[in-house]
């Protein structure tokens, strides 16, 4: 069942009131979809609360729809994970952050690396985080969430430093520490976490991260850690610590 974002806020009488849907949404319902009066898709409100509705009327430019029954199943993480990505070549990022949508992150922040070999002025940067942003939806309706995710604007790497504090786990994945056999930070950050707590989990680009990187994120107290023995590319290691903290909380443990 096709599922859309909207922007309207939920009414109390969100039950018995008919929602409106036009413009991009009535497009995508009546002309790539071809739906049909008595079709029914899922609604997510601002409030990341979900619901089945039906169609009950279409208009040359709307489509009108009723209440059928609440979404009760939770969508989400339970835990809210921060992906920072220095920044990759080509459209490495389109692919992280689609796919990252889809394994349950709630941020991405893009950042410039020292060894970022992408430049991105203001007005590239404005034109890219746009692209992402519909990336991101697109990939949210097709894996059924009730949220999607926010995406920053390129950061430096000393705003990404100040972030430190804003989380109650910051893990940095760094290949050396899987070149040394280090394989506990993860597991151990994992399980010290609560639900609801909010983790930042940040990669290199290409390059990876210098060794003053490394140093400077260290100083602000985040902990490094490796993602198991073999080398991960830019673009998947985020997903690899996704979907490794989906099972950690998601099927390992009962909620």
């Amino acid at each position: 069942m096709q599922r859309y974002f909207i922007s309207e806020e939920r009414k109390t009488t969100y039950q018995t009131t008919e929602i409106i849907l036009s413009d991009e949404q009535y497009h995508h319902i009546t002309r790539v979809m071809r739906m049909e009066i008595g079709n029914q898709i899922y609604l997510v409100f601002p409030d990341q609360k979900a619901i089945i509705a039906k169609i009950v009327k279409i208009e040359n430019d709307s489509v009108a729809l009723l209440w059928v029954s609440d979404e009760i199943s939770q969508k989400e993480l339970p835990i809210e994970v921060t992906i920072a990505s220095g920044l990759p070549k080509g459209d490495k990022l389109d692919y992280i952050i689609q796919k990252g949508t889809e394994l349950g992150a709630s941020f991405f922040i893009p950042f410039q690396a020292s060894y970022s070999i992408t430049k991105w002025d203001k007005k590239k940067s404005e034109k890219k985080i746009t692209r992402l942003k519909k990336i991101s939806q697109e990939a949210a309706e097709q894996s059924h969430r009730t949220r999607i995710p926010e995406i920053s604007p390129v950061v430096t790497f000393k705003e990404l430093l100040n972030l430190a504090d804003s989380y109650d786990a910051c893990l940095v994945a760094y290949e050396e520490s899987a070149k040394e056999g280090e394989v506990l930070n993860f597991a151990k950050t994992l399980n010290k976490l609560q639900f609801n707590d909010k983790v930042l989990v940040v990669f290199g680009p290409e390059g990876g991260l210098s060794h003053e990187e490394i140093g400077s994120l260290i100083k602000v107290g985040m902990t490094i850690c490796s993602l198991g023995p073999r080398i991960l590319r830019t673009e998947t290691a985020p997903l690899y610590a996704l979907a490794a903290i989906s099972y950690h909380f998601e099927l390992n443990k009962k909620q």
